[in-house]
């Protein structure tokens, strides 16, 4: 397939009259020089904007299927969220026992093993548990919660850590710098989250190894003029990534202004950390085995606590431009290359040889118009 006259993001702004060539489900190749080929299907993207698909490194479900329950939910979301632009994703667990944890990880890896011929392409877990902090638990259940040991991870990995892409950790728990040291030499990316931990500890988990902050402000402590605590020292130093979740739930928008003002759009991406209900009409769901109640585009616990959310990426992309006010160019980087970048993933998220489908495309307004998936298009005569 040859898209032609599209606004191509090139990873820091936009190239008018812009040609993609795709096949075998992948772009081949970028250019405006590109020929239509003799029998080559053609979209005329008529000065539309053509965005990578979408890399979500943060969420726990979609449409009904959760990432605990094992490799068939995991398959399902791969293919719900293909067809919502997702080209890759980090299935995300929650605080469970060992056994429960290590099913879910088993799945994912079964993903990543088989990948789903037309789905999201897995580029691994992100255990968001159980290394966690008590105070700081959010919706996660802090019965499930152990402090860091190397030895407990590998085995609810399997003696696998591939499989995993990303974990989160209080860095102020015992055994944390150890743990951080190896998980990093083993490849898994590191991020903080739920913590009680202060600004200088974060600077200390840097320098273990640390890269990463999990939803930027909530579960964490807060930003305070003599204690900038895990958000004022993650955003000026310059080796975190650090995850929003820009539903205007979660955070304020001068808030989300903030973030992007302070790390720019290289360190800031919006993730969606989405419960099973994304997707789904408002009602009762589940996280983590518990109870959530869905109203009004929130996700709660009886008790009042949000427990996740019900975003997904388009919307987190039109929120960040239309109601938040983020430059395009900043706004289209924190939901494709800078999300990918933050996992150390070096095709997904970017439109270049072999970066997957689907594509996504979008009208001056910065509303989806089309997702890109290859099939149903004219052909070349």
């Amino acid at each position: 397939m040859l898209i032609v006259n599209a606004n191509v993001w090139n990873g820091k702004g936009f190239e008018e009259k812009g040609r993609i060539r795709t096949g075998g489900g992948r772009v081949t190749e970028t250019g405006r020089e590109l020929s239509p080929r003799a029998g080559e299907r053609i979209l005329d993207a008529e000065g539309d904007t053509v965005l990578p698909g979408f890399v979500d490194v943060h969420i726990h479900a979609f449409r009904g299927r959760d990432t605990m329950a094992g490799e068939e939910a995991v398959r399902a979301m791969s293919r719900s969220l293909f067809a919502e632009g997702v080209a890759a994703f980090c299935p995300t667990t929650m605080s469970a026992s060992p056994e429960e944890t290590a099913r879910a990880l088993r799945g994912i890896q079964a993903v990543m093993d088989r990948p789903e011929p037309e789905g999201a392409r897995v580029l691994g877990a992100h255990m968001e548990a159980p290394f966690l902090s008590p105070a700081r638990a959010g919706a996660q259940r802090k019965e499930c919660f152990r402090l860091p040991a190397w030895e407990s991870f590998l085995e609810m990995t399997g003696g696998r850590p591939e499989s995993v892409r990303l974990i989160t950790v209080a860095p102020e728990l015992a055994g944390s710098e150890a743990f951080i040291r190896k998980a990093r030499a083993a490849g898994v990316r590191v991020s903080l989250g739920h913590t009680a931990a202060d600004g200088a500890t974060v600077h200390r988990a840097g320098d273990w190894g640390a890269d990463h902050v999990t939803h930027l402000f909530n579960a964490q402590t807060p930003l305070h003029h003599r204690e900038p605590g895990v958000p004022g020292a993650a955003l000026t130093d310059d080796r975190f990534f650090c995850e929003l979740i820009c539903d205007g739930i979660h955070l304020h928008p001068d808030i989300i202004r903030l973030a992007v003002r302070a790390a720019g759009a290289g360190r800031v991406l919006a993730v969606t950390d989405a419960m099973e209900a994304a997707g789904m009409p408002e009602g009762i769901y589940q996280l983590g085995g518990q109870e959530v109640v869905v109203r009004g585009g929130e996700a709660r616990l009886r008790d009042g606590t949000l427990a996740g959310s019900v975003l997904t990426m388009k919307e987190a992309l039109g929120n960040l431009i239309r109601r938040f006010g983020i430059p395009p160019e900043t706004a289209c980087a924190m939901v494709t290359e800078t999300p990918a970048a933050s996992v150390g993933e070096a095709v997904c998220g970017r439109l270049i040889p072999g970066s997957p489908l689907p594509l996504t495309r979008w009208s001056p307004k910065w509303e989806m118009k089309e997702i890109i998936r290859e099939d149903q298009l004219p052909v070349a005569r």
